[in-house]
């Protein structure tokens, strides 16, 4: 066996090149190839690879405080909260940190339900929140088959997905609207008094970068508010820039009373997430403690890195680069590429957040491979996977689509070699 045989990787094989450097928007595996990162990874590196501001915080926080218990404060975990909550709407002021984005949602379901004293928790089938125990329950897509327990109250219902409507919708407003009653029609179902939380992912990612029409979020808030329900927003993956937004539903100009986080916060240099709590929640915990904890909450080596990155992105308007590339690169670009290619159903996406929807049939929007393929149904998006690869990209595909999830920081022109690259993969492999 070699070193590397002895690493038991999780949910994919085959295991994929080792990576010797990365910097800026690129990444470098031993063999001297060189990728532009598209996928940002697993959609955190919002800051692109080895940002010497970031990388010199974690030296001088490792030369001075390498680790602390959480009961202990210091100065890079109060900085790094204080810095969020500004970042935060509305009274999102007390932040709960974790170690990532699962155990951030974990807990934020469990200051859900200690707060409203209610046992149900609704989330849409098209999510991925998470691979702990309750986080698993709460996704909608396949990874949660396996990985079935007995969490009860998690009850799922259908998000807005206009171009495949689960209620024959024909226009963004009727979506809206129809997706708000059916979700209505499910809190009714359930008993409004029995559900502590709606947990949505602003846009949902994994599962297609599902844009919520105009409508929605407030539609959801106005729920939740109506029945005495928590709206926690998942933004893991959407927060922190990636939709041209520091939080995603700062677009939709509405409040959550709980905030998750991760990812982006500090692009994955040291794990970290956490749960951003509206003063009403915390209220709750004000003479009696919040039932939980983790031996890293707040490491400070993870608390350096926010910092320095929330500087960076401040100091560089990342989050103002990326609305940009978005808006005026990419929006046109892809939707260049999709008219000239019939095997393109749909783009979508918002600052450096997109999807690209390949299809057999334009008219009836056949999928290019199966929901969840495995083996040979696969065949086609392992291809595509690989003439990106060919050509020096790495996107990430999932089901049908390939997603476009490059760095914050990414250039007019790298976003224009990204295009360049797609438009010529999809030659290649036209249906």
């Amino acid at each position: 066996m070699t070193a590397v045989d002895h690493i038991f990787h999780s949910w994919s094989a085959p295991v994929q090149p080792e990576i010797a450097s990365a910097g800026g928007r690129h990444f470098t595996d031993v063999e001297g190839n060189r990728y532009l990162d598209l996928a940002s990874q697993f959609v955190y590196t919002n800051v692109g690879h080895q940002h010497p501001a970031v990388v010199s915080a974690i030296v001088r926080q490792a030369e001075t405080l390498c680790t602390i218990a959480p009961p202990f404060a210091n100065p890079a975990r109060s900085e790094a909260a204080r810095l969020i909550a500004e970042r935060a709407p509305g009274d999102l002021n007390r932040v709960f940190f974790t170690n990532g984005g699962a155990d951030a949602v974990e807990n934020a379901v469990r200051l859900a339900k200690l707060h409203t004293g209610r046992t149900k928790v609704l989330a849409a089938y098209r999510s991925y929140h998470g691979n702990t125990a309750t986080a698993i329950q709460l996704t909608g897509d396949p990874r949660r088959w396996p990985n079935e327990i007995s969490v009860p109250g998690v009850v799922h219902f259908f998000g807005p997905y206009l171009y495949r409507s689960t209620f024959s919708a024909r226009t963004e407003a009727e979506e809206s609207e129809r997706a708000l009653r059916h979700l209505e029609r499910v809190i009714t179902m359930e008993g409004p008094g029995t559900v502590a939380a709606i947990v949505l992912e602003t846009v949902p990612g994994t599962a297609g970068v599902l844009v919520p029409p105009d409508g929605y979020l407030a539609g959801v808030r106005e729920l939740c508010d109506r029945y005495g329900i928590l709206l926690i927003s998942d933004e893991v993956m959407c927060g922190f820039g990636r939709v041209g937004e520091w939080f995603a539903v700062d677009r939709w100009g509405i409040t959550p009373d709980l905030i998750t986080f991760a990812k982006g916060v500090n692009s994955g240099y040291v794990p970290l997430g956490g749960v951003v709590i509206s003063d009403r929640v915390a209220a709750t915990f004000d003479k009696r403690p919040f039932p939980g904890g983790l031996t890293y909450s707040g490491h400070p080596l993870a608390c350096a890195a926010a910092v320095a990155t929330l500087a960076v992105m401040a100091d560089e308007d990342v989050v103002g680069n990326a609305r940009r590339v978005g808006s005026d690169v990419l929006a046109p670009g892809l939707r260049e590429i999709a008219a000239r290619h019939d095997i393109v159903g749909e783009v979508r996406g918002l600052g450096v957040f997109w999807a690209v929807e390949l299809v057999r049939d334009r008219h009836t929007r056949e999928p290019l491979v199966p929901y969840n393929a495995s083996g040979a149904d696969k065949a086609p998006m392992t291809r595509v996977l690989a003439e990106f690869r060919e050509r020096g990209a790495w996107p990430l595909t999932v089901d049908n689509r390939i997603h476009i999830a490059p760095p914050c920081t990414i250039t007019d022109s790298e976003a224009g070699d990204a295009l360049t690259i797609l438009d010529d993969v999809l030659k290649v492999v036209s249906w």
